[in-house]
C-alpha cells in the first residue's frame, strides 16, 4: 500500500489527506524521505560539471520535497494534537534530523561547490533575490560548521544531535505538566466568577473527565481565574502550580535540561570562533549585538518598572482595604488589577467579553485583510487533522492565493501558546506553489466561544504572521514568508494587532453574543481608553524574561540557571509581586529549540517598528490608507527574507524608527 506521505496529493489545493494519514505512516515515510534527500545532496556534491548557481544553489533549493512534505505534516500535528505515539516519534525524529542536517553542513565536497559559487558571485549576473539566497546559503554552511575538521567537526555533530533531543524533551515535559495538573472546584468555589469563566471551567472538567468544573494550566483559563476569583487561597494554589511547570522534580523537570542546553550552546559558539552564543546568534539579526539588545530593553525597563511600582502601591492599598494583611503577591496582582480597572475605567472583562465572540473576531481579521489587500476568504469543507480546525480558501480577484487553517481551542493534546506555521510555503521554484498556512491558538471553548481583549489581540497577531505567508511573492522557498531575521519576523504580526483597535472595526464586529447589538459607544470608548491599562505589569514581566534570556547567552553558560535567573532579576530590581512571563523551566521560546534563544527580545525590537509603521498609516489617510497598504505589501509582506530587513523597512517607511513610538503606544512616555 502506498504511503500517503510520499505521494503528491491529488486533493483540493494539494492539502494533506489527513483522513488517510495514520501515525504508523510517519516513521517509514521519514526514513525514505531522509534517504531520498541524502541521495539528492550527494548527487549535487558529486556533480563533475563546473559549479553554478543553478546546479548547486537551485539544486539544493529543489531537493528534499518528500522530506519537506513529511516534516510539515508531522510537526504541525505533533505540536497541535499530540499523543503518546507522536511524542515517541518526536523523540526518535529529533536526533535523526539533527544528524541528517549536520551531515549536509559537514559535506566537504558540497561546501566546496557552494564556496566556488560564492567566490564567483560577482561574475554570475544574479538577480537581487538570487544573490541573497546565495549569501544566506553560504553563511548557513559556515555557521553550521562546514569549515570545521577533525575532532571539532565530530563534536559539532554530537552537540547538534543532543540539543535536538533536549529541545524535544523540554517541550514534552512542559506539555506533561500542563496536561496532568488541574484543580477541582466545588460549586461554592465558583462564587463571584463571571459566567464565561465558569463555562470554561466546566468544559475543562469534561475534557479531564472530572466530576465537575476544574482550573487547568491553560493560559486561557488560569489567567481569568486569577483575575476574578475572590478565593485568595485558590488563586495562590493555582498560581504556584502555573509557576512550577517544568520544575516539579521527577521525570518532567526541565531545570537540568536548561543547564545542559546552555552549556552546549556555548560550546557550539566557541567551536565556531565566537565569544559566546549571543554573539553567534545575534550576528544575523537586525540588532547585531547583545549591547544593542540590552540598551533597547533597559530603555523600556526603567519607565515600565516605574509605572508598575506606582500601580503596586495602589493595588496594595486595595488589598489592605479588603482586610488582607501582608505584601501584594503574584497571585494577587491580576485580581486587584481587574478590580482597579473596573474603578478607573468603569470597565470589567465580564462586561466586555460577550462582545468579543471568536467567530466575529475571525470575521474582523479577514475583513481588515480584505480592505487592506483585497483578499477574500471562503470556507472549505476538507479533511483536517482535528475536528476543531477550520479552513478557508484565500482568493484575490477570483484567483486562488492560499489555504488558511485555524485551530483555535485549547485541549490537552496541544502545547501552550499560539503560533503560525506553514504546511506548504509559497515559492515559484522549482514549481509554483501556493501556501497552506495554519494559525494555532489556545482559547477556551464555549457556546459561543468568547475571547478576552488580549485573546482577540492574539488572534490578530497570529493572523498577521499568516498574512506574511499568504502574501509572500518570492522565487525561492528558503526566503519565503516568515523566513526572515528573528527580530523582524514579529513586525507583521504585531503591526496587524493595531487594526483590532480601529474604532470602525470594533463598531462593526464587536457585537454582543446574546443580543447581537454593536458595542455601545461609551463602552467602546472605555475599551480603547483601557488598552494600555496595566501596561507597567505587562512590560515588566516581558522585559524581565528577555533580559534573563540575553544574560543566559551573553557570557559563560551558568551551571545553575535558576540561581542565574534570580541574580538577573535582583540586579534589575524585579518587583516582588510580578513574575517573569516565562520562567526558565517553562521558557519554551528559548529551550524547546534555539529559534528565540538570545532572541526573545525580538518582540520588542519588532514593536519599535510596528508602532512606527502604524503611525505612518495614521499620518496618511488612516488605518486603511490604500497607498500605505500597498507599500506594506510590496516592501515587507511580499518580500519575505529576499532582502535585508533594515533595507525593507527603510523602503517602506523611509527611515528606521526610534523607541519613542513604542513608549507612546504602551502609554509609558510619562513614566520615562
Amino acid at each position: 500500500m502506498t504511503n500517503p506521505l510520499l505521494v503528491r496529493w491529488d486533493t483540493p489545493f494539494g492539502l494533506p489527506p489527513f483522513d488517510t494519514i495514520s501515525d504508523e505512516d510517519f516513521a517509514p515515510a521519514m526514513d525514505k524521505a531522509l534517504a531520498a534527500h541524502t541521495a539528492e545532496i550527494d548527487a549535487i556534491a558529486a556533480n563533475t560539471e563546473p559549479p553554478t548557481f543553478a546546479n548547486v544553489i537551485e539544486a539544493m533549493e529543489a531537493a528534499g520535497e518528500d522530506l519537506d512534505q513529511v516534516l510539515s505534516v508531522f510537526f504541525n500535528i505533533a505540536g497541535a494534537d499530540s499523543n503518546p505515539a507522536r511524542e515517541a516519534l518526536q523523540r526518535d525524529f529529533s536526533p535523526k534530523l539533527a544528524a541528517h542536517f549536520a551531515e549536509i553542513s559537514a559535506n566537504k565536497a558540497l561546501f566546496a561547490r557552494v564556496e566556488a559559487v560564492w567566490t564567483a558571485r560577482d561574475t554570475l549576473d544574479l538577480s537581487d533575490e538570487q544573490a541573497r539566497v546565495l549569501m544566506l546559503s553560504h553563511r548557513g554552511f559556515v555557521r553550521s560548521g562546514a569549515a570545521l575538521t577533525g575532532e571539532a567537526e565530530a563534536r559539532m555533530k554530537e552537540i547538534k544531535a543532543r540539543l535536538a533531543t533536549l529541545g524535544t524533551q523540554f517541550t514534552q515535559n512542559l506539555l506533561a505538566d500542563e496536561r496532568d495538573w488541574f484543580m477541582p472546584l466545588a460549586e461554592e468555589d465558583l462564587e463571584g466568577l463571571p459566567e464565561f469563566v465558569i463555562s470554561a471551567a466546566r468544559a475543562a472538567g469534561e475534557e479531564k473527565a472530572a466530576d465537575g468544573p476544574v482550573v487547568t494550566l491553560s493560559r486561557s483559563l488560569i489567567v481569568p481565574f486569577l483575575q476574578f476569583s475572590s478565593r485568595r487561597d485558590l488563586r495562590e494554589k493555582a498560581y504556584k502550580a502555573w509557576a512550577a511547570r517544568g520544575a516539579n522534580g521527577g521525570e518532567t523537570d526541565n531545570r537540568g535540561i536548561a543547564a545542559e542546553t546552555l552549556a552546549l550552546r556555548e560550546e557550539r559558539a566557541k567551536l565556531l570562533g565566537y565569544d559566546n552564543f549571543a554573539a553567534f546568534k545575534l550576528e544575523t539579526e537586525m540588532a547585531g549585538t547583545a549591547d544593542a539588545v540590552r540598551n533597547l530593553l533597559m530603555d523600556v525597563w526603567a519607565p515600565a518598572k516605574a509605572r508598575a511600582e506606582v500601580d503596586a502601591e495602589a493595588l496594595t492599598q486595595m488589598m489592605a482595604d479588603d482586610g488582607v494583611n501582608g505584601p501584594l503577591e503574584a497571585w494577587d496582582w491580576r485580581y486587584y488589577a481587574e478590580k482597579r480597572r473596573a474603578v478607573l475605567h468603569d470597565l470589567d472583562e465580564a462586561t466586555v467579553k460577550p462582545y468579543f465572540q471568536l467567530d466575529r473576531m475571525i470575521e474582523a481579521s479577514f475583513a481588515c485583510a480584505t480592505k487592506l489587500f483585497g483578499l477574500s476568504f471562503e470556507p472549505l469543507d476538507v479533511p483536517l487533522y482535528h475536528a476543531d480546525c477550520r479552513a478557508w480558501n484565500v482568493t484575490r480577484d477570483g484567483a486562488h492565493v492560499a489555504v488558511f487553517i485555524g485551530d483555535y481551542f485549547a485541549r490537552g493534546s496541544k502545547r501552550s501558546g499560539a503560533w503560525c506555521s506553514a504546511i506548504r510555503s509559497q515559492a515559484h521554484f522549482p514549481q509554483v506553489q501556493t501556501p497552506v498556512v495554519v494559525n494555532v491558538c489556545n482559547f477556551a471553548k464555549g457556546d459561543p466561544a468568547l475571547l478576552s481583549y488580549d485573546d482577540a489581540r492574539t488572534l490578530f497577531h497570529e493572523f498577521g504572521h499568516a498574512l506574511h505567508q499568504i502574501l509572500s511573492n518570492v522565487r525561492y522557498e528558503s526566503v519565503s514568508g516568515t523566513s526572515v531575521a528573528r527580530d523582524f519576523v514579529e513586525l507583521p504580526s504585531q503591526l496587524y494587532e493595531h487594526w483590532l483597535e480601529v474604532p470602525d472595526v470594533l463598531r462593526e464586529f464587536a457585537t454582543h453574543a446574546e443580543t447581537g447589538e454593536a458595542m455601545p459607544a461609551d463602552l467602546l470608548e472605555k475599551v480603547l481608553a483601557a488598552a494600555t491599562y496595566d501596561m507597567g505589569f505587562q512590560t515588566v514581566e516581558y522585559v524581565a524574561s528577555a533580559l534573563v534570556d540575553l544574560s543566559f547567552h551573553d557570557g559563560a553558560a551558568p551551571a545553575d540557571p535558576m540561581a542565574h535567573q534570580a541574580q538577573v532579576l535582583a540586579d534589575i530590581g524585579m518587583p516582588a509581586a510580578i513574575g517573569m512571563r516565562h520562567a526558565t523551566p517553562q521558557f519554551a521560546h528559548v529551550f524547546a529549540g534555539d529559534g528565540y534563544s538570545s532572541g526573545y527580545y525580538s518582540y520588542m525590537w519588532s514593536e519599535v517598528m510596528d508602532a512606527d509603521a502604524f503611525a505612518s498609516f495614521e499620518e496618511a489617510d488612516g488605518a486603511f490608507d490604500p497607498e500605505r497598504a500597498e507599500a506594506l505589501e510590496r516592501h515587507i509582506l511580499s518580500r519575505g527574507g529576499s532582502a535585508d530587513a533594515a533595507e525593507l523597512y527603510t523602503l517602506f517607511r523611509g527611515r528606521l524608527p526610534g523607541v519613542e513610538a513604542l513608549l507612546k503606544g504602551r502609554g509609558l512616555l510619562d513614566a520615562a
